[in-house]
């Protein structure tokens, strides 16, 4: 699919920038980059956004590519001075409801649901639909480039895991407009709400927001830890610092604040 020609108004009303290019390697790169050349440049809810990116990254420096023209991949700056730094880990986390919630909103009527796997993918019907990176800008350290890339118009042949999935492998079609417009008001909903919190994220509701969202709350899930262990039980809860709680076998808990987790059932 091509860039439209009408361009994305809806969007354009809720972000200062909208940059719409054919191709690039990584959308998240070039507007590090581009932050770090001319931070006034960009300013906050200012995007980058193509259906043709070459070179993507996942978490854990995971490559992400896809056909030209069958994913939407995005990448948003937000300003963030009014978010103790302590409170910011809870930015992917709400970046991943928001887009939960846009993805709801083109699903309403269609019998299909969309969901939230911890901490930031979103889930189409189950499989995997979205993923976001956020990363800290070197030297703005009061800003965020957060990156999503949506399989929009993927034919299921294309799809890389059985765990995917697209709008169209599902029978649906995205209105790009509308998702990114939405995502961005609740992106910036969300980070308002902890700003007015100071950065309380049970207080500014988003907690309870997000755990509403997130299917991997009461699954049985195996947490691939960064030190190469494996965590096997229920995830619980989410705590108050956006951790995802497990009880093993000996209700042991224990809350993971990074790692792959598999949804067991």
């Amino acid at each position: 699919m091509s860039i439209p020609a009408e361009g994305y108004p809806l969007t354009a009303a809720v972000s200062p920038r909208v940059q719409v290019v054919d191709t690039t390697g990584s959308t998240n790169a070039d507007v590090v980059a581009a932050v770090i050349d001319d931070p006034d440049a960009w300013p906050h809810l200012s995007l980058l956004l193509t259906n043709d990116q070459r070179a993507g990254r996942g978490r854990l420096d995971r490559t992400w590519t896809t056909p030209p023209g069958t994913a939407l991949a995005v990448s948003v700056v937000v300003s963030v001075p009014g978010i103790p730094a302590a409170s910011r880990g809870w930015i992917p986390l709400v970046a991943g409801a928001a887009m939960t919630t846009a993805v709801a909103n083109q699903l309403l009527g269609t019998g299909h649901a969309a969901r939230l796997k911890w901490p930031n993918d979103v889930l189409l019907d189950l499989a995997k639909l979205c993923g976001i990176l956020a990363e800290a800008i070197p030297g703005r350290p009061d800003a965020v480039v957060i990156g999503a890339g949506v399989n929009t118009r993927m034919p299921r042949t294309d799809l890389p895991v059985a765990t995917a999935t697209s709008f169209e492998a599902a029978g649906l079609e995205c209105d790009d407009d509308r998702l990114l417009a939405d995502y961005l008001t609740a992106l910036d909903g969300h980070l308002s709400a902890l700003v007015e919190a100071g950065g309380d994220a049970v207080a500014a509701g988003v907690h309870a927001d997000v755990e509403a969202l997130c299917s991997t709350i009461g699954s049985d899930v195996t947490v691939s830890l960064p030190d190469g262990s494996k965590l096997e039980g229920r995830a619980r809860s989410i705590d108050a610092e956006g951790r995802l709680v497990v009880a093993d076998a000996g209700d042991v808990l224990t809350a993971v604040s990074a790692g792959d987790v598999v949804h067991v059932r």
